[in-house]
């Protein structure tokens, strides 16, 4: 069965860090198509990051490159997102995706950036 376990949500002040892990488990991250993906109140969910797998090449969308790091952990079978330099429009929720033929989503978990 496959399930997608996001973690590492909360606050932050403006100008902060954040990491989040996506715990995956009844498949191997080494070989999938991992998304971090994130909506904010009132938008679309919208694409923050990519990483293929084996390989490990990533893309990340314009608006976090610079900012953000997405990695895995094979050993883990996790994948993270590394938030540097935060700012109160990064507020959202933040999804980790299987990309595929059939999509799986996690449950997500909330980032607020706020003095």
């Amino acid at each position: 069965q496959v399930q997608l376990v996001e973690s590492g949500g909360g606050l932050v002040q403006p100008g902060g860090s954040q990491r989040l892990s996506c715990v995956a488990s009844g498949f191997p991250v080494s070989r999938s198509v991992m998304s971090w993906y994130r909506q904010a109140p009132g938008k679309e969910r919208e694409l923050v990051a990519r990483i293929r797998t084996p390989g490990g090449i990533t893309n990340y969308a314009d608006f976090v490159k610079g900012r953000f790091t997405m990695s895995n952990d094979n050993a883990k079978n996790t994948v993270y997102l590394q938030m540097n330099s935060l700012q109160p429009e990064d507020t959202a929720v933040y999804y980790c995706r299987r990309d595929g033929p059939v999509v799986y989503w996690g449950q997500g978990t909330q980032v607020t950036v706020s003095s």
